[in-house]
C-alpha cells in the first residue's frame, strides 16, 4: 500500500515502522503545508472514516490513510491546480476550468501517488472522487465523500445532524442525501455552472436506490 516513508519523494522507507507511525509521518508532513483550519479538518475526516469503517466493515488502515491526504493538495493554487492537470494530461471539466479548486480532489490523488507513495487504487480513487462524487461508488469512496461532509469540525448546516445519522446507518440513503444538499445549496446561491456533471450523475443514480 505504501511505497516509503511520507516526508518527501527522497525518502527510502524505514524499515519496521508501524502502519501507525507511518501515518503519524504523513500527518506531520501534511501538518506543515496545510493551512491550520485545513489541518484540524483533515484530522477530523481521518478520525470519521476511521469510524465510518468499523462500522460498516470497511478496511480500517485504508480508510484511515484516504482520509488523511484527502485534501493533500489544498494548499495549491488554482493556477498549480491548473498547471499540474495539464503537464500530467489530467482531465478537466468546464465546472473544474471555472471553479479550479475543485480540481484539489484530482490533484490529490496523483500527490498522494508520487508525493506519499501511494499505489493502492481503491485509496486513490476514494481521493480523487471525494468533492464530486460518482455513480456506483465503492464503500471505500462513500465513506471518504460522507466523512468529508459530516466531520465533527464542519459547520453545522440543516441536513447535517441527519447526515451523521444516516451515515451509521446506511451510506447509499447518506450519500442520497448529502448529494441532494450539495446541489440544492449550490443551485439556491445561484452557483449552477460551478456544480460538476459528475455531482449530477451521482445524485441521480443515488435517487434511483431511494
Amino acid at each position: 500500500m505504501l511505497r516509503h516513508l511520507f516526508f518527501s519523494r527522497t525518502c527510502t522507507q524505514r524499515k519496521g515502522l508501524s502502519e501507525m507511525e507511518e501515518l503519524l509521518g504523513i500527518q506531520e508532513k501534511l501538518r506543515s503545508v496545510l493551512k491550520k483550519k485545513r489541518f484540524e479538518h483533515t484530522l477530523g475526516v481521518r478520525y470519521t472514516a476511521g469510524a465510518l469503517a468499523m462500522c460498516h466493515g470497511v478496511d480500517l488502515k485504508r480508510a484511515q490513510l484516504a482520509g488523511l491526504l484527502h485534501d493533500c493538495a489544498k494548499h495549491y493554487t488554482d493556477e498549480q491546480l491548473l498547471q499540474t492537470a495539464k503537464k500530467n494530461n489530467i482531465e478537466v471539466s468546464s465546472a473544474e476550468r471555472r471553479s479550479p479548486q475543485l480540481l484539489h480532489a484530482k490533484i490529490g490523488a496523483l500527490l498522494a501517488k508520487q508525493e506519499y507513495g501511494v499505489e493502492d487504487e481503491k485509496i486513490l480513487n476514494a481521493i480523487r472522487f471525494h468533492t464530486t462524487g460518482k455513480p456506483d461508488m465503492t464503500d471505500l469512496e462513500k465513506i471518504i465523500y460522507i466523512a468529508d461532509y459530516i466531520e465533527p469540525n464542519r459547520k453545522m448546516l440543516e441536513q447535517l445532524p441527519k447526515c451523521r445519522k444516516l451515515a451509521y446507518e446506511n451510506l447509499d440513503n447518506a450519500m442520497y442525501e448529502i448529494l441532494k444538499s450539495t446541489l440544492s445549496y449550490l443551485e439556491s446561491k445561484g452557483a449552477d455552472a460551478d456544480i460538476d456533471s459528475t455531482t449530477y450523475a451521482a445524485y441521480k443514480f443515488y435517487e434511483k436506490m431511494m
